[in-house]
């Protein structure tokens, strides 16, 4: 884990094309507006300089980095690292100041801003742009796609439930691990995930919550049927796959999932669900969640819904939607996406259907279908301090691409009108500034655990 090469080749020949009375640099992160999404869910940088900043460059780093990045073709800083190396101990001499994580604030606000603590380390702050930028953008993005989805679903629900507080923690399960290109990305867009939901088959999300963010037990999951333990049995014995299911893992409170389109769902449904086994799923004391897994997302488990409704019975609520017998649900866990989840929600409510009747596990739509343009990403500079000590705000403002004009001055981060809005720090006068110091020199200064980003996330603490 060498941190030099953690970066791209170009950045190699940045330290000497700054102006040579160059003290220090300061850049920002944003997520620019005109993405996705109007706001952004920060959160992930806890896990970037726990993980990575905390490791010391070494004189093996040094040589290491020499020798390939000549190679390369590139010239190489050798004299700066060995500077940091002898001088500040192997630690960067940074100061970043950051939102909290959790906050949830207008596209286009300043997530975190650094700059250079040593006057010798000016190119430092844009040279860990590629790490420090990827370490935000992914699990902020799937923090932020998570976060709309439970505005989606907690919309449902409030127009057709009663008494919805906890039902919502476990409305939108991760199954995205296996979509996921590597171990990491799982951790990190699992625990993501994770702060806005408690429903989760990525092992490795939990294990991130634990490490990075003091996290016991992130999340939850049941006892669930996969193709294989269901084909396995042969088509001919569908009903004793069923019932070994129910006799293994069903009993007083428990739920089970069951996977029950291997042939043909709408007969399982109807003759083994709804004939073969319907007085043990009546008096196992459990829940049963039958999982259709193909055909039209959008029609396929509202029809679930109903024949389910059908065959065991449902009640009324005060808001007049129908609520199925409590040993059935049903989970859509094939073709969920944002949009998808919508629309099966609508058509249930359409027709009558309170939308706790049905969760949803996402994979690929949560974990792995994103990129940094999904909220159009960017870290920029924003100013330069020259020898004297004095700041001058620098941008970018490309005029054929207006959208990509960058933030002039350092910045902070205050509320006007109840809301975040970034302005020239130069200008904050006796407000607060949102953006807090976290790492300083090679210190974590904010260990925010996922308690605390939750509150945030949910409006309910700062």
């Amino acid at each position: 884990m060498n941190m030099i090469l953690n970066t791209d080749s170009y950045k190699y020949s940045h330290y000497a094309q700054y102006p040579p009375d160059t003290a220090a640099i300061s850049a920002y992160i944003e997520s620019r507006p005109g993405g996705r999404h109007d706001a952004v869910l920060f959160f992930g940088l806890q896990m970037f300089l726990k993980e990575y900043l905390t490791r010391r460059v070494t004189m093996a780093d040094v040589d290491e980095a020499d020798e390939l990045v000549t190679a390369h073709g590139l010239p190489f800083n050798r004299s700066g690292w060995e500077t940091l190396v002898t001088r500040h101990d192997g630690r960067f001499p940074l100061l970043i100041e950051a939102l909290p994580e959790g906050m949830v604030v207008p596209a286009g606000t300043p997530l975190l801003q650094l700059r250079n603590t040593d006057p010798d380390f000016f190119w430092l702050p844009t040279f860990i742009e590629t790490a420090l930028l990827r370490a935000v953008w992914y699990p902020a993005t799937v923090a932020t796609v998570s976060y709309n989805v439970r505005q989606i679903i907690t919309a449902a629900l409030e127009k057709s439930c009663d008494d919805y507080s906890d039902v919502l923690p476990f409305r939108l399960h991760d199954f995205g691990a296996r979509g996921a290109t590597s171990l990491e990305q799982a951790g990190l867009g699992g625990v993501a995930h994770l702060v806005n939901f408690m429903g989760t088959d990525t092992v490795a999300g939990l294990v991130a919550a634990r490490k990075y963010y003091h996290e016991p037990m992130a999340g939850f999951s049941i006892p669930a049927a996969e193709h294989s333990t269901m084909t396995s049995w042969g088509e001919e014995r569908e009903t004793e796959a069923y019932n070994n299911m129910i006799e293994a893992f069903g009993g007083d409170g428990k739920m089970v999932a069951v996977v029950s389109d291997s042939y043909d769902l709408y007969r399982a449904v109807s003759e083994i669900w709804g004939r073969d086994l319907r007085e043990k799923v009546e008096s196992m004391g459990g829940t049963l969640v039958v999982r259709p897994d193909s055909g039209d997302p959008t029609v396929v488990p509202v029809d679930t819904v109903e024949m389910l409704g059908g065959i065991f019975g449902h009640t009324v609520n005060d808001k007049g939607y129908k609520v199925l017998n409590p040993a059935v649900r049903v989970i859509q866990g094939d073709g969920v996406t944002p949009d998808t989840i919508g629309i099966i929600l609508d058509r249930l409510t359409e027709r009558g259907w309170s939308a706790e009747n049905i969760a949803f596990g996402m994979g690929a739509g949560l974990l792995q279908k994103v990129n940094r343009d999904t909220l159009r990403f960017a870290m920029k500079a924003n100013a330069r301090q020259d020898t004297t000590g004095t700041w001058t705000g620098v941008n970018k403002d490309p005029k054929t691409d207006p959208g990509k004009a960058s933030k002039r001055f350092r910045q902070a981060v205050v509320l006007e009108g109840g809301k975040p809005v970034g302005v020239p720090l130069k200008d904050i006068g006796d407000r607060e500034n949102l953006l807090r110091p976290v790492w300083e020199n090679g210190d974590l200064l904010e260990d925010w655990t996922l308690s605390q980003i939750r509150e945030r996330a949910a409006g309910k603490g700062q």
